[in-house]
């Protein structure tokens, strides 16, 4: 009497259904893990090291700032100065959050602080800048998102150093805190205002 060998497909069938399901929680795991360890704040930018994309947007249309009209902004804007670029809107909650706090550092004369007014009515923005004050040396309307995205910008808001030279120094993606001020961003603007380009 033959014995016959035990039956493979069987075996091989199980494998082909349980290897990509293993393979797919292992995928799965990782990205949850990069996702929910990661600082959404840390986010690299390209542009760090390189020149501000060449921005020209109008201003606001009746947007004011001490009795006087708020300009629109240009790429030549940032040359000689350091300044911080933050990208608002009204309709952004974190934007109401950090408007108090971006008020306070509009007292330090060292840097100026432009705004690019993301997709925003224009009426919202001046009521905005009515409620919290305006600490906006320039702000440009970007009525179509394009500027935003040109400057790489994931979602407002967004919080953006720049150098003497024009070169994007730092990037703070999401909103600015009490605890990022002081971590993060004011080391960085500290850093932009030591460089001497």
């Amino acid at each position: 009497m033959s014995v016959s060998a035990p039956d493979t497909p069987p075996v091989r069938r199980r494998i082909a259904v349980v290897l990509p399901l293993v393979l797919f929680l292992a995928l799965a795991a990782l990205f949850f893990f990069r996702l929910g360890s990661g600082d959404p704040s840390r986010i690299p930018s390209a542009l760090i090291g390189r020149p501000v994309p060449d921005t020209a947007l109008p201003p606001v249309p009746g947007l004011m700032r001490d009795g006087k009209r708020v300009p629109g902004i240009a790429r030549g804007d940032f040359v000689g100065a350091v300044t911080l670029v933050n990208v608002w809107a009204s309709w952004c909650v974190p934007c109401h959050d950090e408007a108090p706090i971006l008020m306070r550092m509009a007292e330090d004369q060292r840097f100026r602080i432009v705004g690019i007014n993301y997709k925003d009515q224009p009426e919202n923005a001046r009521r905005f800048v009515g409620r919290y004050g305006n600490p906006f040396a320039a702000v440009g309307a970007d009525a179509n998102g394009r500027a935003s995205i040109d400057w790489g910008v994931y979602g407002v808001p967004e919080t953006f150093v720049v150098g003497r030279d024009g070169r994007i120094a730092y990037k703070l993606v999401g909103p600015i805190t009490p605890e990022n001020l002081q971590a993060t961003l004011m080391p960085a603007i500290e850093r932009a205002l030591a460089d001497g380009r």
